[in-house]
């Protein structure tokens, strides 16, 4: 929805991105289908001038962003050395803000699950926002940034961001990324990057969003040039709906501001402060009746009327950079993080087919206190290596993460109650509510990125990474002794690039990962004597960027070795040794094309084989191997398709279709979710320069279909229903 100023002064402009905005004029070739404003009301527009036509302002945008497959300009995600994804030997992704607004995609894991092989499974217990990729699930697998920091997951846990109305872009690193960002990114890593400050004059944006279910939106932005040193940038999001189920009712406010002090065209300082609060929907599903979702009960909710889901998270940062000549450059951020989490829920429901009742268990009251204060350091340099071109980057991140967890352990509390009309009665748990762990971690790392060019065509970049955390546990309510556990470990990337022209690249890699067996700072005295697991990575990749902005297309292939995961010991299943081992392999593909001049498409698949190759579960007193079985939640098969159609010069309508492919429930693989596909639809007008209306619709066919489940299966969170939403976007 958020249209780029039309005032942007282009001296902000990276020199690529201002010469494609000047060739998208001239193509005569929308690169703006796919959202619901910009370039293409001003192809629209000019040839309505051309025919004597009265015809709106002319809107200035930058070319570039109206496509996920901008592969000629920098990311900060798949590398630090400000290389574009033709560049870089990994599979890139970028969504533009404006795209993932005009699809209204209000969430940062709805707007994530449209790229090439992503898939959401939400839920209360992982703060709404865990993701799968390349057949790797979880927080621990698949990491979530805010511009390119990080938050050590709490207990599994990430709640921010999660308001994408002041997002610029997400920037979508499949595959292995410790390298990049640490332990926990086997599978890939999601970095939403936000709108930062800009020159030029200011420009001021609204929105005003009603929809099903009594939903309502109200979001505004301001940012540009104070003088001649100073600009700015402020965003604020306030959402509230009543859901589709009984006491369903939600409510988040996302507020964020940023300075930047130019001191000279050499030195810039950025202070930045964003702040989530959220009271999400207090509603872990329904459980299944004889087998499947029944209407009698599929709009029910089963929480507590006194249940309880919060979470607030502050990110500070300050941010300088030096260039103090074209061949050096020099970063540095400075931040403070924390979240404070709070979940008081009855979790789990099971139905009874003789009783007609359903007991509610898992009475759960936990608490998290989480802060976490850094600075990361980079230096880079770019001079000639005998006589090749060569960039080389140098840096270093320190961290201190306390992390305090409370709950009312053991989690007692039961309750049965009717299955369709029935008190929903208050929280009440047998044990207290008490401080149960605290853990201190120290962490650093030492990165090193290099890119040498032996000429126009051939080039090797290469990363490596060396990392050091100490994590102290104590137990507030005991005198055991208190657990120290260090970890270290290192991983990399190397990858060789050859660019036949400057519009594509093959690429192939081969790169090291690491993720925790749960979470780094919530390691638990059992798993003291073991070491994090260790990830291997084979990559090759295709890239293609077709002229005169009619789109680009990429495809990859992929192996990923998941060694020393935790498994029970064949000769004597009460031991527990890291010898476990899982693999995945696949093809993923993307495509984004103008099919005419007011048509364009944009499409992505994935399918992956993800296995259990040495695997050995307790079931009671046998042990029994999976080896062979497909993880569980993870989908094999996953894509998506996105048409948008200017059908007038002021009018466009968009279809998009998403599909999830079958999840096992289970290790053993005793049964699977079926697959779903949702569509969506919606169409907007420019009324006026300033001012755009949208009518959109989601789950066109009602599909009643888990975005997550548990209890073995039998209790399904349910994804939204039809519903519809009008929108206001003005610029002022």
């Amino acid at each position: 929805m958020n249209q780029a100023s039309p005032l942007r002064d282009r001296a902000d402009q990276p020199p690529q991105r201002a010469r494609l905005s000047s060739l998208s004029g001239l193509s005569g070739i929308s690169l703006g289908l796919g959202l619901a404003c910009g370039p293409t009301l001003a192809l629209a527009q000019s040839g309505d001038a051309a025919a004597g036509r009265p015809s709106l302002a002319p809107v200035q945008v930058e070319a570039s962003r109206h496509t996920p497959l901008a592969m000629d300009e920098p990311t900060q995600t798949g590398s630090r050395l400000g290389l574009t994804p033709l560049e870089t030997p990994a599979s890139i992704e970028v969504l533009t803000g404006d795209t993932i607004r005009a699809r209204g995609d209000v969430s940062v894991v709805e707007a994530a699950s449209r790229a090439t092989g992503i898939t959401g499974s939400p839920a209360p217990g992982n703060g709404g926002s865990s993701l799968s990729a390349r057949g790797f699930n979880g927080h621990g697998s698949v990491m979530q940034l805010y511009d390119g920091t990080r938050l050590y997951v709490g207990a599994g846990t990430v709640t921010f961001p999660f308001d994408t109305w002041s997002t610029d872009r997400i920037e979508v690193l499949r595959g292995a990324a410790s390298v990049m960002f640490g332990e926990g990114a086997i599978g890939g890593a999601i970095n939403v990057v936000p709108k930062k400050p800009t020159r030029g004059p200011i420009q001021n944006e609204a929105l005003v969003r009603v929809g099903s279910d009594a939903t309502r939106q109200v979001a505004f932005g301001s940012g540009g040039a104070i003088n001649d040193m100073l600009s700015y940038r402020f965003d604020i999001s306030h959402r509230k709906t009543d859901g589709f189920m009984l006491r369903g009712e939600a409510e988040s406010l996302a507020v964020g501001a940023a300075v930047r002090l130019d001191v000279s065209p050499q030195l810039q300082f950025t202070l930045s402060h964003d702040e989530g609060r959220q009271t999400p929907q207090r509603y872990f599903g329904v459980p299944l009746i004889n087998g499947r979702v029944s209407s009698l009960n599929r709009e029910q909710n089963y929480n507590l009327d006194d249940a309880e889901d919060k979470y607030r998270d502050r990110w500070t940062r300050l941010d300088a950079q030096w260039t103090p000549n074209s061949a050096v450059t020099v970063r540095n951020q400075l931040y403070r993080l924390d979240s404070k989490r709070h979940w008081r829920n009855s979790e789990s429901y099971t139905y009874s087919a003789t009783t007609n009742r359903v007991t509610r268990g898992d009475y759960l009251e936990i608490g998290h206190d989480q802060e976490q204060i850094g600075n990361r350091t980079d230096a880079t340099f770019k001079h000639a290596l005998f006589g090749l071109k060569n960039q080389v980057l140098v840096g270093f991140d320190v961290n201190r993460i306390d992390f305090l967890h409370s709950s009312d352990t053991p989690y007692g509390g039961r309750s049965v109650v009717d299955a369709f009309v029935f008190n929903p009665g208050y929280y009440a748990s047998p044990s207290a509510y008490l401080p149960r762990y605290k853990t201190k971690t120290s962490a650093y790392s030492f990165f090193a990125e290099d890119k040498l060019a032996f000429n126009e065509q051939w080039s090797v970049v290469g990363s490596l990474r060396w990392d050091r955390a100490k994590i102290v546990r104590t137990d507030p309510q005991n005198r055991a002794p208190r657990l120290d556990k260090t970890f270290e470990y290192a991983t990399g990337r190397l990858g060789v690039v050859y660019a036949p022209d400057a519009a594509q690249s093959f690429y192939a890699q081969v790169a090291r990962a690491a993720d925790p067996l749960t979470g780094l700072i919530s390691t638990s005295t059992a798993q003291v004597p073991f070491e994090l697991s260790v990830g291997k990575q084979v990559e090759v990749g295709y890239k293609r960027q077709l002229a005169e902005g009619r789109g680009a297309w990429s495809v990859a292939a992929y192996r990923i070795e998941k060694t020393k995961l935790l498994s029970r010991d064949a000769n004597d299943p009460t031991i527990t040794q890291q010898i476990g081992k899982q693999s995945s392999e696949g093809i993923e593909a993307t495509l984004d094309l103008a099919l005419t001049s007011t048509l364009r498409l944009e499409a992505n698949a994935a399918r992956l084989r993800a296995r259990y190759d040495d695997f050995n579960e307790a079931v009671g007193k046998s042990l029994i191997s999976r080896a062979g079985n497909t993880p569980a939640g993870v989908p094999e098969v996953a894509a998506n398709l996105w048409l948008h159609w200017r059908f007038q010069p002021q009018w466009e309508a968009e279809f998009g279709v998403r599909h999830v492919g079958a999840r096992q429930v289970d290790a053993a693989n005793t049964r699977q979710i079926g697959s779903y596909t949702v569509a969506d639809a919606g169409v907007s007008w420019q009324a006026n320069p300033s001012l755009k209306l949208a009518l959109r619709a989601f789950n066109l066919a009602d599909r009643k279909y888990p975005v997550s489940f548990s209890n073995g299966g039998n209790q399904w969170l349910l994804g939204r229903p039809r519903s519809f939403e009008l929108s206001a976007f003005v610029t002022f």
